[in-house]
């Protein structure tokens, strides 16, 4: 089912938390427009508008909404069911009437009924694949498997993809691709207001593959606690322009960084065989799921899986309620010379890690897609030299 975005018209922020809350743990994925920051809440699938104070100020909110986005689905929330106020709500516009509180069956369907319009309206553009790599603890992985994963997916689709590095302070995902950039996603959080596919073109930075980078901020505050709406207006406007969306989230689930949840098609959580990350996995896979995503979204990755395990996959699957999608093999020599040549896995021969993280890729490519054979040729890897070590600071 599509994928939909959503506004919320309302000054009252307990009415605009619980209608996200409500959006998002239903089971059509809702990205929330924060109106504040979006530069027209008209762009949206979805206009919800609170009628319960003003309903006259309502009808003219959604009378201008109607004509500013006719195909877009307008609720209107009133008090009371008056039969007036439903008549006058229909005539300015409104395809939808609910009176506070909400019965949550009746709105989920309203919004499987918006969902089903949206898939089925000629020209629409397909939507982004959005993956969200989050790690179980620091050095699991995850920017190496998110990165190596951008650039499988460009390589083999030939489609649109760009990474996204939401790590405040220390992102490595220019470092992990040899790409210095001008620009990074505080760019991107501070201009949310002006952004378009033409800002968003001069923000990323373009690696020989084809993937494209948003950077990670060099600020440690930032992203921070209120960064949190424009990161998923970011997230929703990059899947309007590209094929692919990758986001590496780092190793928390804060307020800022669970805004990929509830766009990604598929979440990759990494972790390797050890006690930490299980037990930190058994955290994360139990706060996504208060959050509210599906578990069937969730892919286990164990990481660094190397027989003797310390612990056997059996007991991790057994003690997280939760299989392993795939296991990747431990290699930590390719793996170094990767990151320090600036050379991707995917593009630096054909060792077994290589192998595994085709694999995955795979798995996210759309059944009809191709090999792409016009893709950037494989390397052989390089030691270190001083230029590569020079070009990081």
């Amino acid at each position: 089912m599509a994928r939909l975005s959503a506004s919320i018209l309302t000054s009252d922020d307990l009415f605009r938390a619980r209608l996200s809350e409500m959006l998002r743990m239903g089971s059509v994925r809702v990205s929330v427009i924060d109106d504040r920051l979006a530069r027209a809440s008209a762009g949206s699938d979805v206009a919800i508008v609170d009628g319960r104070r003003d309903p006259a100020e309502a009808m003219t909110t959604i009378e201008r909404l109607r004509a500013a986005s006719p195909t877009s689905a307008i609720f209107a929330v009133a008090a009371e069911a008056s039969p007036d106020l439903i008549l006058q709500s229909m005539r300015a516009g409104a395809n939808e009437f609910f009176v506070w509180p909400l019965q949550e069956p009746a709105f989920n369907e309203a919004i499987g009924r918006a969902a089903s319009r949206v898939q089925s309206t000629p020209g629409t553009r397909a939507q982004a694949y959005v993956l969200m790599f989050l790690g179980a603890k620091g050095g699991v992985g995850t920017t190496t498997l998110a990165v190596n994963c951008a650039v499988d997916l460009r390589r083999h689709s030939g489609r649109s993809t760009v990474i996204v590095d939401l790590k405040p302070g220390i992102g490595e995902v220019g470092l992990f691709l040899g790409v210095r950039s001008r620009y990074s996603l505080l760019d991107a959080l501070d201009n949310v207001p002006r952004l378009d596919a033409e800002f968003l073109r001069e923000l990323v930075a373009k690696h020989k593959s084809g993937v494209d980078i948003l950077s990670g901020s060099d600020q440690f505050d930032r992203p921070g606690v209120n960064d949190g709406p424009a990161v998923e207006e970011v997230i929703r406007l990059l899947s309007a322009q590209y094929d692919f969306v990758i986001i590496d989230a780092g190793t928390q689930l804060t307020a800022f960084n669970t805004a990929p949840l509830y766009a990604a098609d598929a979440i990759c959580l990494v972790a390797n065989p050890d006690v930490a990350s299980i037990r930190n996995s058994q955290r994360v896979l139990e706060r996504i799921r208060q959050l509210g995503p599906s578990p069937d979204r969730i892919r286990l990755l164990l990481n660094r899986a190397a027989e003797p395990y310390p612990i056997p996959p059996a007991q991790i699957e057994a003690a997280l309620g939760h299989p392993i999608h795939q296991h990747f093999p431990s290699d930590y020599r390719t793996v170094a010379m990767a990151i320090n040549s600036g050379v991707p896995l995917t593009l630096a021969g054909n060792s077994d890690m290589a192998v595994q993280l085709e694999r995955l890729t795979r798995a996210f490519l759309p059944s009809a897609t191709e090999p792409d054979t016009s893709g950037a040729p494989r390397r052989s890897s390089s030691v270190l030299g001083f230029d590569r070590l020079a070009s990081l600071w």
